[in-house]
């Protein structure tokens, strides 16, 4: 639900915020827009029993992340927090368990001019674009979006400062943060933005010579064709990448594995396995996996298979490999977890399996309701629908525990 115009110019809103008084800040934005807690919730990312807790007062907002989950998600205009006009923190701030204080302190001191920009300082953004990579693993691309959009402003705005080999590495890091900002774009299912974010990494990658990184730019617009259910866009796209010259061996079983599963997307049994085999046997001999294939591996590739499998409605395999993917994954995967998690619940539906379905439904339904929306949550459901079509009384179970978290 959409809030009214001026529904920051009512006083009592003005004075909760002002304070940070959360309880009443919620409660004050639901009256006036005539919002329930769900809806707040699925602005803010929290569930209804976390909504009404803050609420009624029985649970405070001491997480940074969630206070700022809630200011982004109700539109908090800054001006009325503290008095000024906030800057969205360094994730050296947010995130100190993550991301090194040193390095955000020696971005801050070469954006301020008072280092100059140097092979050190790039040393340091690079680390710092690491760890957000590896936070978002952990807490999900709506928290992270902001903080690394802010972060890549500070980045692309050194630029005038850079010469010679050292402006050539930065635009390549400018390439990386707009292949990173464009997949989490993705994964919140907006498209416009992430192709807009693609095109930019692809064209920083090629100016920069990272063929590389221009291949898996090519590789992620296919799996944007794949999660807009177009088979043949992403066959096409992907077999575009595993050609880029440039293309170290682990990006190019990426891009092989895609095709494979816009084959499968189609119902290209021969077409599908073909691509998924080749790409198999490459990413075994894989020895060059660029930094943000970090995560890429046998496990990975298993769980994408089994996705393949999923598409082609070959139930037993898609259990098969979707368990043994997510057995390789690390409990810092939470949002990875979650997606393959909801695939495995199909799959086990898929199969008449409703009882295994629901239990993996719900090993992966809290991680899917804070950090899955919408494409895990969206699994969900489907597999809720599916054992409800089928007349499993599972069904209903599901379906209201995903209420409970609406």
């Amino acid at each position: 639900m959409e809030p009214e115009p001026d529904v920051w110019a009512h006083p009592r809103l003005r004075a909760a915020a002002a304070v940070e008084d959360w309880a009443a800040l919620l409660r004050g934005w639901r009256v006036l827009t005539r919002a329930t807690q769900s809806e707040l919730g699925s602005r803010v990312g929290l569930s209804q029993p976390d909504v009404s807790a803050i609420e009624n007062r029985r649970r405070a907002v001491t997480s940074a992340e969630v206070r700022q989950r809630i200011v982004r998600g109700l539109g908090v205009p800054a001006e009325l927090l503290g008095g000024a006009k906030a800057e969205l923190p360094l994730p050296s701030l947010v995130l100190p368990e993550v991301v090194a204080d040193p390095a955000g302190e020696r971005l801050r001191r070469v954006g301020d001019g008072r280092v100059r920009l140097d092979a050190a300082s790039l040393e340091a953004m690079e680390r710092l674009l690491a760890s957000h990579r590896r936070a978002e693993d952990t807490l999900g691309s709506r928290v992270m979006a902001g903080v690394v959009a802010a972060q890549f402003e500070r980045v692309a705005g050194l630029y005038d400062q850079a010469r010679g080999p050292l402006a050539d590495r930065l635009v390549k890091l400018m390439a990386e943060y707009a292949q990173f900002l464009a997949w989490m774009a993705q994964d919140q299912d907006d498209t416009p933005l992430a192709l807009g974010w693609f095109d930019r990494s692809y064209d920083w990658a090629l100016e920069a010579g990272y063929g590389d990184l221009a291949a898996t730019t090519m590789s992620m617009k296919a799996h944007l064709a794949w999660s807009r259910s177009r088979g043949r866009g992403c066959v096409r796209l992907a077999e575009a990448a595993a050609g880029t010259a440039g293309a170290s061996r682990a990006t190019r079983a990426m891009a092989l594995q895609m095709a494979g599963r816009g084959c499968a997307l189609d119902g290209d049994r021969g077409g599908a396995y073909r691509n998924l085999e080749e790409a198999q046997r490459v990413i075994r001999e894989a020895r060059d996996a660029p930094p943000w294939l970090y995560f890429y591996g046998e496990s990975w590739f298993s769980a994408q298979r089994g996705m393949a499998d999923l598409h082609l409605k070959d139930w037993a395999s898609a259990i098969d490999h979707l368990v043994a993917g997510l057995a390789g994954f690390a409990p810092a995967f939470r949002r990875d977890r979650a997606w393959y998690g909801a695939c495995l619940a199909h799959a086990y539906a898929g199969a008449g399996e409703a009882e295994a379905a629901v239990d993996a439904a719900l090993a992966v339904v809290r991680d899917a309701a804070e950090i899955g929306r919408p494409h895990a949550w969206g699994e969900l459901h489907a597999v809720a629908a599916l054992l409800l079509r089928r007349g499993a009384g599972e069904g209903r179970v599901l379906v209201d525990v995903l209420a409970g978290l609406d």
